[in-house]
């Protein structure tokens, strides 16, 4: 019996590598695309630019949100559940009540956005977004096409459209013709309108991926269960929406007391985004299992993979963490000498930042396991408390006050989630792992404060410097060892980079799980 379930978990740890290997390549080569989209900006059209381009962004990513009504969650936990469950009928169902919610809630209010864009310029004190902010409509339904269909495909427990789709060919194709429009000389406005190219033809991609995973699934009438996914989604998109107000509050209260450092402050945001880049994906591929397995009552392997993948986001991230503390300043006058008086701007944030990532994805173990209400009200209290600490903080210390906000209202909401998924689970973030990689990262701070007293010159010193930090970290890590289930999953990504062999099914799914 024991061997079985060990048989068992390896392979969901397996298989979680193998999606979580996928997904970080996937959300890497995305951050370089959206971080050069944000270089050619400031580079080409100016700092100012940069801040009406995240402006209207901030504004798409949290109109999407309402318009996606939270069936992003819900579609990949009841999509996955009705795998498990053998019920084609229910799973045909759920995605097809998803999708017309969502096309016909974005359609509106892109509508409404597009006729009350002036409006909404002058509250952010900027006449000039106008424009973008219609482009944005004209994108609204793409988006939330795309990232429904996307979060349909992700309950197979396959990260291949997410990561191909959604992290490869949007944020590619918006990067080249981003960089197609600044050589025409049609400025910001060109690079909205490839903002408008690259969503749509992603939704067409998702949706051409879904279908595909869907004709593998037994043919049945479908049937509706609203009032089971209404339930779960209503409750999952004020989560949802709080998180993101979380993350784009602050970009939008700084135009709205008119401060002229918006572009600054969102260069340093976007340069700390990097370094948590491995959250999303490992998130993205760590949910299904979890609602997989809670489903089932398996809580020792849902223990094991939260540990597994808390330890995965800490010691991927970490090197990224000492890099932003010890060369802030010059990793921001990469985009201009004028952008790195953001350094504290960026400390601050990346303080917060690392918080997020040792507590792990405790989140996504609430959502996946249906306690989506107890998620909703950390997601709202974080908003609330930094909304209040912005509207206070803002006034008086402009961006560093935003950024104060923003990183003590992240920790928090995590160190909250933390005790909860304790009481849910009985698990901690907290393993040999990560203190392995804190020692690590300890030795790797110090090297890099020595190259930064040493070395002149910011070129040469931030080259030394990241070079010095990430073969000191990994150096320590090897020298500290590796546990067992590190070594199964670095030769799980191993084999799959040679090829791999074939890849058995999840054990208990009837239904085909499709290929990761």
């Amino acid at each position: 019996m024991s061997d079985h379930s060990g048989s068992a978990g390896d392979q969901h740890v397996r298989s979680m590598a193998r999606g979580g290997g996928l997904n970080l390549v996937g959300a890497l080569l995305s951050q370089v695309a959206v971080f050069v989209i944000m270089l050619l900006l400031a580079r080409v059209l100016g700092i100012r630019e940069v801040g009406r381009y995240a402006q209207c962004y901030a504004v798409l990513s949290l109109a999407g949100l309402l318009s996606l009504s939270g069936f992003r969650a819900g579609l990949t936990r009841f999509v996955a559940v009705h795998l498990a469950d053998a019920d084609s009928a229910a799973l045909r169902g759920t995605i097809r009540l998803g999708l017309a919610v969502s096309v016909t809630s974005s359609v509106a209010l892109a509508g409404a956005l597009a006729a009350g864009a002036p409006w909404l310029a002058g509250a952010l004190n900027d006449p000039e977004l106008v424009t973008g902010l219609r482009l944005v409509a004209l994108t609204l339904p793409a988006t939330t096409i795309c990232e429904a269909a996307l979060a349909a495909t992700r309950g197979w427990r396959t990260q291949r459209p997410f990561t191909f789709i959604g992290q490869l060919y949007e944020p590619g194709t918006r990067l080249l013709l981003t960089a197609l429009a600044l050589v025409a000389g049609v400025g910001l406005t060109g690079a909205f309108w490839a903002l408008v190219v690259a969503g749509w033809s992603a939704a067409v991609l998702a949706l051409l991926a879904l279908a595909r995973l869907v004709r593998r699934v037994p043919a049945a009438r479908p049937v509706y269960r609203p009032r089971q996914l209404f339930g779960f989604s209503t409750v999952s998109w004020a989560s949802s929406l709080s998180s993101t107000g979380l993350i784009w509050a602050d970009t939008l209260l700084l135009g709205f007391f008119a401060n002229p450092e918006i572009g600054v402050y969102n260069v340093a945001t976007r340069l700390v985004t990097v370094a948590i880049f491995v959250l999303a994906p490992i998130n993205a591929a760590f949910g299904p299992y979890i609602a997989y397995l809670y489903h089932q009552e398996q809580l020792t392997e849902v223990r094991r993979v939260y540990a597994v993948a808390t330890g995965w986001v800490v010691r991927l991230s970490l090197p990224a963490f000492v890099a932003l503390l010890v060369l802030p300043g010059d990793l921001l006058r990469v985009f201009g000498g004028e952008v790195a008086t953001g350094a504290a701007v960026t400390v601050i944030l990346a303080l917060g930042h690392l918080v997020n990532a040792a507590t792990g994805p405790c989140g996504t173990v609430l959502n996946m396991s249906g306690r989506v209400a107890l998620n909703m009200a950390d997601n709202v209290a974080a908003l609330v408390l930094n909304m209040l600490l912005n509207v206070l903080f803002i006034p008086a210390y402009g961006i560093v006050g935003a950024a104060t906000a923003w990183s003590v209202s992240l920790i928090v909401v995590n160190v909250a989630r933390v005790f909860q998924v304790r009481r849910l689970i009985g698990a901690l973030p907290f393993t040999v792992g990560m203190a392995k990689g804190l020692a690590a990262a300890g030795v790797a701070l110090l090297a890099g404060l020595l190259v930064s007293w040493l070395v002149p010159g910011w070129q040469w010193r931030l080259g030394v410097g990241l070079t010095t930090i990430v073969g000191v970290y990994l150096a320590v890590v090897v020298a500290l060892g590796l546990s067992q289930e590190d070594t199964m999953v670095l030769r799980t990504l191993l084999r799959r980079r040679r090829g791999g062999g074939p890849r058995p099914p999840a054990a208990g799914t009837p239904v085909s799980a499709g290929a990761r």
